[in-house]
This record gives structure tokens, C-alpha cells and sequence, in this order.
């Protein structure tokens, strides 16, 4: 796996801990960090994802904001996920789901990393599911 940039000891910490290969890249000026065979729960049209975060020069003080998955995700019943698109990322086509904190639940500059993202993430899978 690629490590083209380091993260911040407790998120590289956290994400070997997750068992799971991971990888940080420079993609068109931007920095990602990907995370693969995420698990997503049933109720998707597959089992298992890569993920991606982009990683903002600033961060941990800057947010970690939306999710990026390849292969995309569809609902198994049919039913449409909204506000999604397309970003290239590493010569791919991955599916961003646009979902951001809110102003009740804002990025906590040295609270916040990489594992509270995965956490949110794992909210925004399920909550699409009970829509």
C-alpha cells in the first residue's frame, strides 16, 4: 500500500488497528487517504467497499468532509441515494456521497480525526438505509 503522505500518528494508529489495507495518495493536487474492504451494511448492493477521505493540507485543524466509494453503491430495494456524483481519483470514477456535519455537530479541531469521520460514516450508511 501506498503511503505517499503521513497522517498524524493516532489516525495511523487507528486505521492499522481496523485490520483492514490502507493507503495514502496524491491524486491531482489533492491528498486521499483510502481504506479498503470496508464492510457496509446489508441492504447495499455489495458486501464491501474501498473508501476515500480527502485530506486537506490543514488537517487535523481542517474538517474531513463527504465519503468516496468504489465500486458504487445502490440501495438492493431500488430506491434512489440522493445528492451523489462522480470525482476521479487515481485514474477511477469513485461515487461521492455529499453528506457534511452540521452546525450542531461541528469539526472539533483536536477532538475530530479520521476515526470520529469513519464513525459519521457509518451513520450516514445506515440512516441512507431507514430512508
Amino acid at each position: 500500500m501506498r503511503r505517499e503522505f503521513r497522517l498524524p500518528e493516532s489516525d495511523e494508529t487507528f486505521l492499522n488497528a481496523l485490520g483492514r489495507p490502507w493507503e495514502t495518495i496524491g491524486n491531482n493536487g489533492g491528498r486521499w487517504l483510502i481504506i479498503h474492504e470496508r464492510e457496509v451494511p446489508t441492504g447495499y448492493n455489495v458486501g464491501t467497499v474501498s473508501e476515500a477521505y480527502r485530506i486537506d493540507v490543514g488537517y487535523p485543524d481542517s474538517q474531513i468532509d463527504m465519503v468516496y466509494f468504489l465500486p458504487h453503491l445502490s440501495r438492493a430495494d431500488g430506491c434512489p441515494i440522493g445528492a451523489l456524483s462522480l470525482e476521479q481519483i487515481n485514474g477511477q470514477q469513485w461515487q461521492r456521497w455529499s453528506r457534511h456535519r452540521t452546525a450542531d455537530h461541528p469539526w472539533r479541531p483536536g477532538e475530530d480525526d479520521i476515526s470520529t469521520h469513519h464513525i459519521l460514516v457509518d451513520h450516514w450508511l445506515e440512516r441512507e438505509l431507514r430512508r
